[in-house]
């Protein structure tokens, strides 16, 4: 099995669930006792959140790329980035190293289509939601018409992530929101959800959404567990 590289600390709590997800998709695969080989460099997310507020994609880019060279030098054999949101700086990842870099739009965008999904709701960060970064990728690569919540509901999904997910905080007042949000986006046509940031699964499981969910962090750890197994 080839050795998976992970750029977390975006933060530490959904960057635990990865781990979780690779080793027990590898154990799934293979049996016994066996693990998913990986490395995984913990960034301090801090600086990076300062970054994002500011909107200075730029050093964010840096720091990212700088963080996928270190794994690589250190013996991965393909990186990805445990977070949707710093997605953004993609490309300047994918080009400071020389092995695969798999973004995490794709294993969900391909089983999207898959299920025969062409209308789908999108739960992330504002950058995530607002920007084009992301539901560009889906339009482009999968035909996918992607919806997101409405502004004031933008709001409230993106601060139960930074305010509380990313710090643990799990209450029950804010999966109610999440899901009158993602009734709203059944109501407007959506015929499924995508959870768009990697905190969000530790709010919001299958039995808790009206739509069917796709979960961007099991999706990208299967995805990464699948490549690092090929012979």
């Amino acid at each position: 099995m080839k050795t998976i590289g992970v750029i977390g600390g975006m933060s530490w709590e959904s960057s635990a669930e990865y781990y979780r997800l690779l080793n027990r998709h590898a154990k799934a695969r293979f049996g016994g006792h066996h693990n998913a080989k990986s490395l995984m460099l913990t960034v301090d997310f801090a600086p990076v959140e300062a970054l994002q507020r500011a909107g200075d994609w730029a050093a964010l880019g840096t720091h990212m790329a700088e963080a996928a060279q270190q794994l690589e030098r250190g013996g991965a054999d393909l990186v990805i980035l445990a977070t949707n949101t710093m997605h953004r700086v993609y490309p300047a990842i994918e080009s400071a190293i020389t092995i695969p870099f798999l973004h995490i739009a794709d294993p969900t965008g391909a089983a999207l289509r898959e299920a025969g999904v062409e209308r789908v709701g999108l739960l992330g960060t504002r950058y995530t939601m607002e920007q084009t970064f992301y539901t560009g990728r889906l339009r482009e690569q999968y035909r996918l018409d992607t919806l997101v919540p409405n502004e004031a509901d933008r709001v409230d999904v993106h601060r139960i992530i930074y305010d509380e997910l990313c710090h643990g905080v799990v209450k029950d007042e804010s999966r109610a929101t999440y899901q009158r949000v993602i009734g709203d986006l059944a109501s407007r046509g959506a015929q499924a959800v995508i959870l768009g940031c990697t905190e969000i699964t530790l709010l919001i499981k299958p039995e808790d959404s009206s739509l069917p969910v796709f979960d961007t962090t099991s999706l990208h750890a299967q995805a990464a567990v699948d490549w690092a197994a090929r012979d």
